[in-house]
């Protein structure tokens, strides 16, 4: 709008001033006097210009006849017949024309000849928005001295900008904007005449140091257009300031970090002013106060304009537009739209205020503001609710509170919004009911947002079954409010609609068959998480890049085939059974995202899958499929996720995966996969690799060390891997989750695994993994199996359990102190436990149980104050159990079991209590006592003998000793290990 003005202004000067100049000009078709036609040598120059451009629409058509001031784009004076303008500015580039072209084939390109030199009372020049394709800007131009109007904008011109445009003395009107050109603006100041001047993304960084004091050099500029220009210095101080008249001003995107100039608040005929996406900093001065003639203030997207709204902003009642959005206001807006409402009649229009840090209610001066036509309040903290006076703001086309702390119920005077087309309230708390009221005169509304991301309901829609809604919807998003149950009704007669969310509605229904019939052509269906049922058919048609979820539902039924332009589909977590349609990669040709985990499909994987080039998430687990891993991977380059896990998949992993060079997460455990591991050597992104739960062979591969860098995890359990543990896993510094277990390794842990230094620092954040696919695993920790999904970048573990691993435990293990769970129970590890095992400060569950510990508990254990489960039992531990921290709290006997030399709470005391048996009473006569005393004869003579005849010999001969209690130990471990897994499986 203040362009607009400024450029009014302008046009206005031009006409005071050049009136006579006016009379004696006519355009191509207008020349008031048949008598005068254009001079033969300008015809000529005009024709040879011609030779020079391309025009692959023919728009120069006209440039064929005798006189030339009839030719298109042509103005001759009326008097002398002297060609003054030449207007060539494509005009198709405004929008897109009916076959949808942007002007692109309707621009001039070409070379601009010197010939032009011959227009010598040329005035008005206009070649913008054509393509030139880099060329230079003709330096030649600088010789046309009567130049009052040039501009070359956006017409795709490079090179430095010609120094003697500095001649152009007469010049009032200069648009270089959008072209890839450069100066050092040192001719600038010759041009004193000047009023309008945009070098909007001319490269000016060359004359940042100077370049305010060679604009002050033009007295009668009204519009200075610098976006973007890479000027980064805004000098604080201006001593003389020569453009007083300045009405427009637009410094955007030049990178200045400092605060706000003063001498930008002298500017006091300012009516526009946009310095946004800056580095400005600092707060909002009071001189604001000072601009009143002001209607466009944009200080967006600075980021570090902070401190609360100046009281004296709102003064400013001719402010039309005001945009502060992206920066770091605090403080309530009560005292400003309390003054803004106090105008006689306040022009506010827009009020943009969005990503700050504003706090406090919405006022109810709010309402008064009647021009108010955009308000964007979204991402602060504002409370309390919306006020009844909004119901005011008849002329309001777009409102947008979403992301703030606001709650309450939404008034019902916000049906009276008429003019109201867009409303975006998501991610706050409303609650209570929304009626028909709501939305009783919003006859314009075309986009509904009420959506927030926690799964609980407080806001319920009670509309009537047979409402029929004033408006029709292009867009509508519901998340987490109540619809249900029934499907509502009132979407019967929304033909319009191209984004229908009804996401965590509580809709326990079918869809009816109106829905599939109102022939919608969608970007997005999202009916996820409800209790939908019934079948779903093939009608539906969608635009392209249309996202498409059904998830967590009830629907059954073969899988539906929609149109061909759809790009993400998901379909998890349903009741769809049947086989994978064998043609669904030629339907829908343009996938990009396919879930269709957690349902009862069955049959084998078809080959089409390998059609959708496009593919980069491929999500197949939890069904009943069968058959080989198809090999068509090399036909699906971009694959970035493929989780075909929990099916009964046979036959091996297939080479040909080894070429998806973008994959990161392979999930492909609970099958009955077999085989040795093939090369995935170029797999080198890989974030997971999960293999668990199938049966796998061989060695493992030394390649995952070397090639996946980048492995945050790595399960290989309840497998058959035999060997050793390759070193060279140590190399993998992000791992944070390692599961070997449930194998037949052998050998000793490698003392490098104290290179984890994934499992030695936390440096991933929420933000950092918020967009990761996460995916499902199971995680031994805290003695049982748990499933960790949204949260399982948080887990790290280190799991080598129930394989045949021998040595003693490496000291290096005690370095990985972000370790959660470590268990290595079930092996054949002997020596001591590592005394500085206290130094694991985050370790919760520690399982040591069933090898062939010795030597006693380290007392720096107590240290491990997070322990929360801990066996030791079925080794040969010695010694007293530590107390204090977490070990007061360990207090079941079964996790130090099995050790005979281990004494101290919860076993018995190490000390032996001393005292003489005490006497056995004796009941009866003397004939009793007689038969007492021959039984115990009896038995001592059979403990003597049973004794010495068993027993004895194991104390005389070492050897035998040995033996005979190393074939009990082993006879218990084998019962507890199968006991084990029996309750594993």
């Amino acid at each position: 709008m203040g362009h607009c003005t400024a450029s009014f202004l302008l046009l206005s000067l031009l006409l005071l001033s050049g009136t006579s100049y006016l009379n004696t000009v006519t355009f191509g078709f207008c020349n008031a006097d048949p008598n005068v036609g254009c001079m033969d040598n300008e015809r000529k120059a005009l024709l040879k210009l011609r030779e020079g451009l391309s025009d692959p629409s023919d728009r120069l058509s006209s440039w064929g006849g005798v006189d030339c001031c009839n030719w298109r784009g042509i103005g001759c004076n009326k008097t002398t017949g002297h060609v003054e303008s030449l207007n060539l500015r494509n005009p198709y580039a405004e929008g897109l024309d009916s076959d949808g072209d942007d002007g692109t084939l309707h621009a001039l390109g070409g070379e601009i000849s010197p010939s032009l030199l011959a227009l010598k009372d040329l005035v008005y020049l206009d070649l913008s928005m054509n393509n030139f394709g880099g060329l230079e800007l003709p330096s030649f131009i600088g010789s046309l001295e009567k130049m009052t109007h040039l501009n070359l904008s956006g017409a795709s011109f490079g090179g430095i900008i010609p120094a003697n445009l500095g001649n152009l003395s007469n010049l009032l009107h200069l648009d270089l904007s959008n072209n890839v050109i450069e100066s050092d603006l040192r001719w600038l100041s010759s041009l004193s005449s000047l009023q309008f001047l945009n070098l909007g993304g001319a490269d000016l960084v060359k004359a940042a140091p100077y370049w305010l004091p060679t604009v002050n050099m033009l007295p009668s500029l009204l519009e200075l257009h610098l976006r973007g220009c890479g000027l980064s210095i805004l000098p604080p101080t201006l001593p003389h300031i020569n453009f007083t008249s300045l009405s427009v001003l637009d410094l955007s995107a030049n990178g200045f970090n400092s605060t706000l100039s003063p001498w930008l608040f002298s500017l006091t005929e300012l009516v526009s002013l946009d310095l946004s996406s800056n580095n400005l900093n600092g707060e909002l001065p009071e001189t604001l106060g000072s601009l009143t003639h002001l209607k466009n203030l944009d200080l967006s997207e600075n980021s570090d304009i902070r401190g609360q709204l100046p009281r004296n902003l709102g003064m400013l009642c001719n402010l039309q537009s005001l945009k502060l959005s992206i920066n770091r206001v605090t403080g309530e807006i009560t005292d400003f739209i309390d003054s803004l409402s106090r105008c006689t009649n306040s022009s506010l229009e827009r009020l943009d205020l969005g990503y700050n840090s504003l706090t406090g209610n919405l006022p109810n001066s709010l309402g008064l503001l009647k021009n108010l036509r955009y308000l964007t309040l979204w991402y602060n903290s504002f409370q309390g609710s919306i006020p009844e006076s909004v119901g005011n703001l008849t002329s309001l086309e777009e409102f947008y509170l979403a992301k703030n702390n606001l709650g309450g119920v939404i008034p019902e005077s916000f049906g009276q919004l008429s003019s109201l087309v867009a409303v975006d309230l998501s991610e706050n708390t409303w609650e209570g009911i929304v009626t028909e009221a709501h939305f009783l005169k919003l006859r314009s509304l075309k986009e509904v947002s009420i959506q927030k991301a926690s799964p609980n309901i407080s806001l319920v829609f009670n509309i009537g079954s047979y409402w029929i809604p004033p408006f029709k919807l292009r867009y509508l998003n519901l998340r987490s409010c109540q619809l249900g149950p029934k499907f509502p009704t009132w979407l019967r007669n929304q033909t319009e609609l191209a984004t229908v969310v009804l996401n965590n509605a509580k809709i326990a229904d079918t869809i009816p068959d109106w829905f599939w019939q109102l022939d919608l052509v969608l970007d997005e269906l999202d009916v996820a998480y409800n209790q939908l049922s019934g079948k779903v058919p093939n009608s539906l048609r969608f635009t392209d890049l249309a996202n498409a979820d059904l998830s967590s539902n009830r629907f059954e039924g073969p899988l539906p085939l929609w149109s061909p332009n759809i790009t993400t589909l998901y379909l998890r977590d349903n009741r769809f059974s049947g086989p994978i349609p064998s043609n669904i990669g030629d339907v829908m040709p343009s996938l990009s995202d396919l879930d269709i985990s957690w349902n009862g499909l069955t049959g084998s994987i078809p080959l089409s899958l390998g059609n959708l080039s496009l593919l980069t998430t491929m999500v197949l687990s939890n069904n009943y499929l069968t058959g080989e891993i198809p090999h068509f991977w090399k036909s699906i380059p971009d694959l970035y996720i493929v989780d075909m896990s929990n099916n009964s998949l046979s036959g091996t992993i297939p080479r040909s995966m080894d070429s998806l060079v973008s994959l990161r997460y392979l999930i492909l455990s609970n099958n009955n996969l077999s085989g040795k591991l093939p090369s995935l050597r170029n797999c080198t992104g890989m974030k997971s690799l999960d293999l668990g739960e199938n049966k796998f062979f061989g060695n493992i591969p030394a390649w995952i060390g070397e090639s996946m860098l980048s492995l945050l995890i790595l399960r290989l359990s309840s497998n058959s891997f035999t060997g050793s543990i390759p070193s060279q896993l140590c190399g993998l510094s992000n791992l944070h989750i390692l599961d070997l277990s449930h194998n037949n390794l052998s050998g000793h842990i490698p003392q490098c695994i104290g290179n984890l230094s994934g499992l030695k620092t936390s440096e991933i954040s929420d933000k950092d993994t918020s967009y990761l696919y996460q995916g499902k695993l199971k995680v031994v920790t805290k003695g049982s199996v748990q499933n960790f999904d949204s949260t399982l970048y948080l887990v790290n573990s280190l799991d080598l359990s129930s394989n045949n691993l021998s040595g003693e435990m490496p000291r290096e293990l005690t370095s990985l102190v972000k370790l959660w769970t470590l268990n290595l129970s079930m092996n054949d590890l002997t020596g001591v436990i590592p005394s500085k095992i206290g130094s694991m400060e985050s370790i919760e569950t520690l399982d040591l149980s069933l090898n062939q510990l010795s030597g006693s508990i380290p007392l720096s254990m107590v240290s491990l104050t997070f322990l929360s489960h801990l066996n030791l039992s079925h080794n040969n531990l010695s010694g007293k159990i530590p107390t204090g921290n977490q070990f007061n709290s360990l207090v079941d006997p079964s996790i130090y079991e099995g050790n005979a030399a281990l004494c101290g709470y919860p076993l018995p005391d190490c000390q032996v209590n001393g005292g003489s048996t005490p006497p056995v009473p004796r009941e009866g006569g003397e004939d009793n006592g007689f038969e007492m005393s021959g039984l115990i004869i009896s038995a001592v003579i059979g403990f003597i003998m049973g004794f010495w005849g068993v027993c004895g010999s194991l104390l005389i001969s070492k050897s035998w000793r040995r033996t005979y209690f190393h074939f009990i130990d082993r006879v218990k471990v084998a019962c507890i290990r199968k006991y084990q897994r029996a309750q594993e499986i």
